[in-house]
């Protein structure tokens, strides 16, 4: 995959404000609303596609969705890409470099993007969609790392955070939630949107039947080249037997597999 904004590729030898401008670049540069052929109708941004009633399909539609993710050793990242399309796995590739810094809540983008760049230019797939293990809105400037990786490559990304970084849910999340359920996260005094904005979701796509025990959800939320809704229904598509989305899934194994 080529970079198409090489002023965007992360950087980790500048400074923490120079990193947080970027960053505010990159977020004006995110497109946050549906830009690709294969979603459903709409402009991408509302939130009543956000209640448990009126949630759009995406469908299975002939695009290949490369699942990211990361594992450390020491100070290296190894970066782990698996492109699947129609449910089997077509490529994997990887790529380790130095962090450069340490991990720093809302510059992740900055420790972990340089491998991930480098293991995606491995690729000989041209995926449709990226699948990011780490945020996309939901974060501090509106620019996390599924933004930053789809801004600086100027693809489709989504970003599946397995905590909130930031932002308030639109309602109490309850120690259960059922399978299915989407509860919009609004932006608050933390970030650069304006308060209320609706900058993703928190998805369940798995949940236990028995009340003893509980799934927690995922936190979704756009890239680029994406809206909220689309967001999570292309999440949910690409769930299995899994809590994570298959592509993220075995990306997580194969980086374990290789700094084991």
């Amino acid at each position: 995959m080529e970079v198409t904004r090489p002023q965007f590729v992360p950087d980790a030898s500048l400074s923490r404000e120079e990193m947080v401008a970027q960053q505010r670049e990159i977020a004006e540069s995110a497109a946050f609303s549906d830009d690709v052929a294969w979603v459903p109708s709409g402009d991408g941004q509302g939130e009543d596609v956000l209640d448990r009633g009126a949630k759009p399909q995406v469908p299975p539609a002939d695009r290949t969705v490369a699942g990211v993710d990361q594992a450390f050793d020491g100070d290296e990242a190894t970066s782990a890409v698996v492109v699947m399309h129609d449910g089997e796995v077509v490529e994997r590739v990887s790529a380790t470099e130095e962090t450069g810094i340490p991990y720093i809540p809302g510059l992740l983008s900055f420790r972990e993007g340089g491998a991930i760049l480098s293991a995606l230019d491995c690729l000989e797939t041209d995926p449709d969609l990226l699948l990011v293990d780490g945020s996309g809105r939901i974060h501090y400037r509106e620019a996390g790392l599924a933004t930053h990786l789809g801004v600086a490559l100027d693809v489709p990304a989504v970003g599946v955070a397995k905590s909130l970084l930031c932002g308030t849910p639109a309602e109490p999340l309850p120690e259960s939630l059922p399978e299915g359920a989407r509860v919009p996260i609004h932006a608050d005094e933390e970030v650069t949107a304006p308060n209320g904005t609706t900058i993703g979701c928190a998805l369940q796509t798995r949940q236990f039947e028995s009340g003893n025990r509980y799934i927690n959800p995922l936190y979704v939320s756009p890239g680029h080249r994406v809206g909220i809704e689309t967001a999570a229904s292309l999440v949910e598509a690409h769930v299995e037997n899994y809590k994570l989305p298959e592509p993220i899934r075995r990306a997580d194994a194969h980086a374990a597999e290789l700094t084991a």
